[in-house]
């Protein structure tokens, strides 16, 4: 492939260790050896950026370029189009292409039938630029497979665009397909259309094929199973048709699926009013206020009462069951407000009487986004063909209680990390009422519709289900176990810290010198941190790239970052200078005296809000530890600034460190080190002992010690 020719296509480090299949430590290894290593083109001292074709024309003629990084080397040309449409629309015009080809070759994907409306993007309209990356992303895919291909251009597109798309994860959609199957009666036969009337990039259609397709009782008939769905956006339907199609089918099974998908509003001009699905799945869009309130006032769909304005999600449940089969079952994610809000209360009620409402699953956070929300799972299921109604009792689940670690250690960056094998256990054992895995904890109970039906209609789990029950067993054993390692780290730290006796007196002529005066003679830097433009703090789930924000507030409520910046917009500030970035072993230091701080910033990058400060120290001359141990003496603060209130604030270049040697201030900061260590581990420990004294005596107040029962 020859190398493009467009300087402005540019890829950092870690891309070009990808191209290479090689580790970015790699990569730093050949700027520092090889004179002849491309310059940065752009981005900052740690975060550089190099012209594509240049970094190519290297790789060559080092001999490093192979065919493991043919689809990375293409990528950033489909980032350099710059608008997320234009991205995606090749790339579904890359899968177009790809399915009749296969159609052609094997038959394994179904195309569009003459006359669908299905979206399946043709070509037509395309930039010269878009044209030339479908060309090469096609031959590519004849080398190294198709689905292989298609797959990778579409992670990459979602994880550029993080933000603004919403994405059910696969284990997610993989366990609501798994509820609707477990929800169905044996006598509601057997599955042949699934609905997802927001399918977005189609992975919920995709679980639901991995679900159903393969079972042989589906496919007696010879009949596949049909996928039908819609969505808003014609980028991400059109995408969502050519990944179902280029999926195949099921080993055995020469039928595979069919598939429809179609863009536009579902609630406002549905392109199925005719369909009776068997199963909806649906991650319907959360909080949307211009749904249609108005215009659909009179719709047939409000079987159980006209959505308020404030309650969009309500009517994408009665839309779900308005398209459900006779003894069809829905299964949607649903905001936890929803459960509880008032505005939505005779709706809920509605749903309750008609028996329609079968279960309500609480997730814990991060198991979809917004990642910091614990979602619900409401299953809904339509009455049977004879009028039957389901029983008159509501599964409440609550696996809410699962504490996700956060990915990356102690980076305070890190995505939640759900332990999907045991929620996957705990919600089937749930739904199968299987009380017997003494390693679940008793989280769920079948509460009778009448007693939902007072004058909040509550359907949130946790108030229905006694705390003690739905955590005791299997928190209460997790906090042992990390208190129980707690207590090891401070049984060491202890034994290390109290052997170091402290001089009675100080040690004459030993002196201090201000950060003002390293400042000036060169030894750090000192700058300060700032607040970044309106609009430009993102909240919820971040991308890998996604540098944190940290403010005063964030530092007052413990010290985790709320906000982040996307990592190209905050070097380009740190650049420009409208940024304060941190780079690792930098010392971080608050400047308000009721939040006063230093510590070493081992998470870096971060930025740095107003009233916070970096001082980036000369390694030759400094210790960060030493110097940020030094700097959070409580009588640093006290002399440095004025304490006339709580919102006085600390003068920085006053504070004081000791006039030490290098080797005598790494001594110095090693005991530093061992004491933030042994406060963080001491903090840690004080909190999860106030929530085994908690479990516990709502255990003991419950009646659940052994023997304690009549």
């Amino acid at each position: 492939m020859p190398p493009s020719a467009d300087l402005s296509v540019s890829v950092t480090l870690a891309e070009i260790a990808r191209i290479a299949g090689v580790g970015r430590a790699a990569v730093s290894n050949w700027r520092r050896r090889h004179d002849s290593f491309p310059a940065p083109v752009g981005g900052t001292d740690t975060s550089p950026q190099f012209a594509l074709s240049q970094v190519e024309e290297w790789l060559r003629q080092q001999g490093k370029l192979d065919e493991v990084g043919d689809r990375e080397r293409l990528w950033p040309e489909f980032e350099a189009l710059g608008d997320r449409d234009a991205m995606g629309t090749a790339i579904a015009v890359v899968g177009a292409r790809l399915v009749r080809e296969e159609t052609g070759s094997s038959g394994s994907a179904s195309p569009p039938r003459p006359g669908s409306a299905m979206e399946f993007p043709d070509g037509t309209g395309l930039s010269d630029a878009q044209r030339s990356l479908v060309e090469r992303a096609v031959g590519l895919a004849r080398k190294h497979g198709a689905r292989e291909t298609f797959d990778f251009l579409l992670g990459r597109w979602l994880d550029t665009h993080v933000r603004q798309i919403g994405v059910t994860p696969r284990p997610l959609a993989a366990l609501m397909a798994k509820v609707a199957e477990l929800s169905r009666d044996d006598e509601a036969g057997d599955v042949g259309t699934v609905l997802d009337p927001a399918c977005g990039t189609g992975g919920l259609l995709l679980a639901a094929a991995r679900q159903w397709a393969g079972k042989v009782e589906a496919h007696a008939s010879g009949i596949p199973l049909k996928l039908l769905g819609q969505d808003v956006d014609p980028t991400q339907a059109a995408l969502a048709a050519v990944r179902i199609l280029l999926a195949g089918h099921p080993p055995g099974h020469e039928t595979g699926w069919e598939v429809d998908i179609r863009a536009g509003n579902t609630l406002r001009a549905d392109p199925h009013p005719g369909v009776r699905a068997d199963v909806v799945l649906c991650n319907p869009p959360f909080n949307e206020r211009d749904w249609g309130y108005e215009e659909l006032a009179t719709d047939a769909r409000w079987t159980y009462g006209l959505p308020p304005r404030t309650e969009p999600e309500l009517a994408w449940a009665q839309h779900a069951l308005s398209r459900l089969a006779p003894d069809g079952t829905a299964v949607l994610l649903m905001p936890p407000g929803v459960a509880s809000r008032r505005a939505g209360r005779r709706i809920r009620a509605g749903l309750l009487r008609t028996g329609v409402l079968r279960a309500v699953i609480a997730l814990p956070p991060g198991a979809a986004p917004p990642h910091s929300v614990a979602l619900h799972m409401w299953v809904l299921r339509a009455p049977a063909e004879d009028g039957t109604r389901p029983g008159a009792g509501v599964l409440l689940v609550d696996a809410a209680d699962m504490q996700p670690e956060l990915s990356g250690g102690t980076q305070r960056t890190g995505r939640a990390a759900i332990d999907w094998p045991l929620l996957h256990r705990r919600v089937v054992s749930a739904i199968r009422a299987e009380d017997g895995d003494r390693d679940l904890p008793a989280d769920h109970i079948v509460v009778p519709v009448i007693d939902l039906l007072d004058d909040e209609v509550d359907l949130t789990p946790a108030r229905h289900i006694p705390k003690a029950l739905a955590s005791a067993d299997l928190g209460l054993r997790r906090s042992w176990n990390r208190f129980g390692t707690l207590l090891h780290e401070l049984r060491d730290l202890t034994a290390t810290l109290s052997a170091l006796e402290l001089s009675g007196e100080e040690p004459a002529g030993q002196g201090t010198v201000t950060v003002g005066d390293l400042v000036r003679a060169g030894a750090m830097t000192l700058r300060a941190g700032q607040q970044p433009a309106d609009g430009a703090v993102r909240t919820g789930d971040a991308p890998d790239d996604a540098v944190p924000l940290l403010t005063v507030t964030d530092v007052l409520v413990g010290g985790r970052p709320s906000g982040w910046l996307p990592g190209r917009e905050a070097w380009a500030g740190e650049t420009a200078g409208t940024l304060t970035v941190t780079v690792p072993e930098e010392v971080v230091v608050v400047g308000a005296y009721r939040a006063f701080g230093a510590w070493v910033d081992i998470d870096a990058p971060t930025v740095l809000g107003s009233q916070l400060f970096a001082l980036r120290v000369d390694p030759a001359l400094l210790d960060p530890w030493f110097l940020a141990g030094c700097l959070r003496a409580p009588a640093n603060a006290r002399q440095a600034g004025t304490h006339a209130s709580t919102s006085s604030r600390i003068d920085v270049r006053r504070l004081q460190v000791l006039r030490l040697p290098l080797e005598e201030q790494r001594r110095y900061g090693e005991a530093f080190r061992r004491l933030t260590a042994f406060e963080r581990s001491l903090r840690e420990a004080g909190t999860i002992g106030r929530e085994l004294v908690n479990g516990l005596t709502d255990g003991i107040a419950a009646g659940r010690l052994p023997g304690s029962r009549a």
